[in-house]
């Protein structure tokens, strides 16, 4: 397999959208880059595909930029480029949730790696001996595919439904590390802070989100594949592409995106 897959983001403030667009779009395409880049005032959140020779041109000229110089991308591989073309977009949110309130670039969230959530669920609690509860921010097509073992899945169809599934819930997490996650962590980086603003305790975002996991460990704990956003539609717990079909439409009539 020799296409080179990222993801990556960082909430970060971004005041010159347009410009900035403008720039990673030619960049991309001198580099004959496919995939999505999505910016907003709170961050970019990307996601490329190309040879290790292009997807490592464009994280050079990424990390020129010092706002950028940290982001250190997701990988996996596959046989073609999961891409129809390149896309650089403007939105409100690099991932919609609705609540203007909360806002990563301030301060990120608690995390815990992979590495460490594994030993905890192997041992059955975390190092402070409180039981850890799984939480799986994604949406219900995107769990339907896999999840941890025994996490809490809300059901939802879109991530704006998250703080009010969670604010009806909080209660059952008293006592307890209380662990969320997500394909890549964006939305789990939300979802802390908005918890943390409910006034929940002992509340993590597992770094990295489900793709960092299955890098960094042997999968122990994850349960089917993964759902990815892009033309490979998801990946096994070794990060190769499956063969599994495009769930259908959302609900509510609006694109498939991160």
């Amino acid at each position: 397999m020799s296409i080179v897959n990222i993801s990556a983001y960082k909430f970060i403030s971004l005041d010159d959208l347009p410009a900035l667009r403008e720039r990673l779009l030619e960049r991309c395409e001198v580099l004959a880059l496919k995939g999505t880049i999505l910016l907003a005032p709170e961050g970019i959140n990307l996601f490329l595909a190309g040879s290790r020779e292009q997807i490592d041109g464009f994280m050079a000229s990424l990390h020129e930029d010092p706002r950028f110089a940290d982001i250190a991308p997701k990988e996996s591989l596959s046989d073609s480029v999961p891409f129809g073309r390149m896309r650089v977009r403007l939105k409100r949110e690099i991932i919609t949730m609705q609540a203007p309130a909360i806002r990563p670039e301030g301060g990120r969230a608690p995390a815990v790696d992979a590495p460490t959530l594994q030993r905890w669920l192997d041992q059955g609690h975390d190092d402070d001996g409180r039981e850890v509860v799984l939480l799986d921010t994604r949406n219900d097509y995107e769990t339907d595919l896999g999840k941890f073992a025994q996490a809490v899945d809300y059901r939802i169809a879109s991530f704006t439904a998250f703080p009010a599934a969670i604010a009806a819930d909080s209660a059952r997490y008293e006592g307890k590390t209380l662990v969320s996650y997500c394909t890549g962590g964006i939305r789990c980086e939300k979802a802390v802070l908005h918890m943390q603003e409910l006034g929940m305790q002992h509340v993590y975002q597992l770094e990295g989100g489900i793709l960092k996991y299955l890098e960094d460990t042997d999968g122990t704990h994850w349960q089917g594949d993964c759902f990815v956003f892009d033309g490979r539609v998801a990946v096994d717990s070794k990060l190769a592409p499956t063969d599994v079909p495009m769930p259908a439409p959302r609900r509510d009539g609006k694109e498939i995106t991160p």
